[in-house]
């Protein structure tokens, strides 16, 4: 026994001392993170720490974070009308169906369905999502977009949903359902985004019908109540161990059976035609129906996960810069460094030029990824 010690003692010192260099150089990181955005119980032992969860940790980032959502969004009233506003109240989500006469919603997806640009698609289990990136190039190529996208209603529901005073990222995205062999995907699951307000908005250029994967929303589930905060407060200290890796980095995941316990009804299933508009707080409970049949669905997306526990950042440093309609090739380029620098793969793999109603190719298989600030 004393020779095996003694044969081993040195791996384990040098593991052990390892193990200890890292936590002293990332200790400040983590401590940093409980006033950003980081939502892993799993990459941050800070955030997954069941002890001090239980202290109440997790429990103040949610109701902070909601209380300062909240504050932001009374000064963001101005954008939207009454009816929006108290619509928003009480679902979560706001529909705008024939957002665009007729004409123009034609032209624009023209405009749109016509470009052909740098694309990037994700496998996540059996769909393939393609994004390309609204930036300027496609602004001038679909003038159409360019006058939506800076229009009083985009910005006054976006903004206002997102609790954050400053333009989303958007991207052309298409969604094609069963295109590869996979597990199920991890999005037609109920799930919230993470611990506070985010927003994300659809502008579909497809009709989503009722059997081509819509989306689903929980009405109500955006409220932060007094079951919905214990509930928060009871996952979080099982830490890590949540039995799910997407709810385990921060995606809660809940049974749509346990939604009564916290006085919420099922899911709206929400088909629309083409020319709608649905801008939805991810905090609430939401998934993408599982399609019956292979789909692909095209519109325009766009999300906005602010910092939660600042007091509102706005545009001004981009548009400084000259980069707010770079947001997106920054967002990759920045995604792509990081993996060059071993922190974690970019899933969102290089396509070459392809117009958004392209077939993908087969055989595509997911890309590992850190899912400690992306959620599903």
């Amino acid at each position: 026994m004393g020779y095996r010690l003694s044969q081993h003692a040195p791996a384990e010192w040098w593991a052990a001392l390892q193990s200890g260099a890292r936590a002293a150089l990332l200790s400040p990181w983590w401590a940093a993170s409980v006033l950003g955005a980081d939502k892993s119980f799993v990459d941050n032992p800070l955030l997954g720490s069941p002890r001090l969860n239980a202290w109440g940790l997790h429990r103040w980032r949610v109701y902070t974070a909601h209380v300062l959502a909240a504050r932001r969004r009374a000064r963001l009233t101005d954008l939207l009308d009454g009816m929006d506003a108290s619509t928003f109240e009480r679902n979560g989500f706001i529909i705008k169906r024939n957002v665009l006469p007729d004409d123009e919603f034609q032209q624009l997806r023209r405009q749109v369905l016509g470009h052909r640009a740098p694309a990037r698609e994700r496998v996540h289990g059996d769909t393939v999502t393609r994004h390309i990136a609204v930036n300027p190039g496609l602004l001038r190529a679909a003038p159409g977009l360019a006058a939506l996208l800076q229009g009083p209603l985009w910005n006054g529901l976006t903004r206002y949903v997102a609790a954050c005073d400053r333009a989303p990222m958007a991207c052309v995205q298409s969604v094609q359902t069963h295109a590869t062999l996979g597990d199920r995907d991890p999005q037609t699951h109920l799930h919230a985004d993470t611990f506070h307000p985010t927003m994300r908005a659809w502008y579909f250029l497809t009709d989503v019908g009722n059997d081509d994967s819509p989306f689903c929303y929980v009405p109500g589930s955006h409220r932060l109540t007094p079951a919905r905060l214990a509930w928060e407060h009871e996952r979080s200290l099982r830490g890590p161990g949540q039995g799910d890796r997407h709810a385990a980095r921060g995606s809660a995941h809940i049974d749509r059976n346990h939604l009564a316990a916290l006085g919420l009804g099922h899911p709206a299933r929400l088909p629309v035609p083409a020319n709608t508009l649905i801008v939805a707080d991810t905090f609430g409970f939401h998934k993408q129906a599982r399609a019956r049949r292979p789909t692909m669905r095209i519109e325009v997306w766009a999300r906005d996960r602010p910092r939660p526990f600042l007091p509102g950042p706005t545009d001004a440093a981009l548009d400084l810069l000259g980069l707010r309609d770079h947001r997106v090739d920054l967002h990759w380029a920045l995604r792509d460094l990081a993996g060059h620098l071993g922190a974690g793969r970019n899933p969102w793999q290089r396509r070459g030029l392809l117009a958004p109603d392209a077939p993908s190719p087969p055989g595509l298989r997911p890309v590992p990824e850190d899912h400690s600030r992306h959620g599903a």
